[in-house]
């Protein structure tokens, strides 16, 4: 226990840490990439992910539904004890490991390949991984400093592979064409 850590310096360490990794992103047509197969895919966006990066696959998925996008959330160790019946032949799977290296993700995106004829989206930070390797478009986050004393914590990880997804939604969503209807907004009101 610490009872001289300074609170409110800590947060602010914390939230700007975060804020730095999220700017420091690059964009580039990897986005555009991944929007494109996103927008053309027939079927609907599998999204998967283990562990932390599984909790923002979900929200993802949650996100692209709820605007404008049939998505759905596969837990990659569920994937082989039967989950891959959800996954028909025109579906694309966006895959999210900070290291690119989870065995169950690299896994779930082998088997998959049998069922459906959809792109992979990979995104991740590390360089040398096989989602790389198994992915037709990768959305590259960087290399990420934590902001854990301990260095281990994904926080920063998380915000970025959460904006990075929002940014895909939205866009996804705007590029639809989704719109709120006017007398849902009004009754919404």
């Amino acid at each position: 226990m610490n009872p001289k850590i300074e609170i409110l310096p800590k947060v602010k360490e914390v939230l700007k840490a975060e804020a730095d990794a999220i700017n420091a992103v690059k964009i580039d047509s990897s986005y555009q990439e991944a929007i494109s197969i996103l927008f053309e895919s027939t079927g609907k966006i599998i999204t998967t992910g283990m562990g932390k990066a599984g909790f923002v696959a979900q929200k993802f998925a949650a996100i692209m539904s709820s605007t404008g996008t049939s998505s759905v959330f596969i837990h990659p160790a569920e994937a082989a004890h039967g989950d891959l019946g959800i996954i028909s032949k025109n579906d694309s799977i966006v895959a999210f490991s900070t290291s690119g290296k989870t065995r169950e993700v690299l896994e779930f995106i082998e088997l998959s390949r049998h069922m459906t004829k959809g792109s992979v989206i990979g995104i991740t930070s590390h360089s040398d991984s096989g989602l790389r390797e198994l992915s037709d478009v990768i959305i590259n986050m960087g290399v990420i400093r934590e902001p854990c004393p301990l260095g281990m914590t994904p926080t920063a990880s998380m915000a970025v592979m959460a904006a990075v997804s929002d940014a895909i939604a939205l866009v996804l969503m705007q590029k639809k064409g989704i719109k709120l209807l006017s007398r849902y907004r009004n009754d919404r009101a």
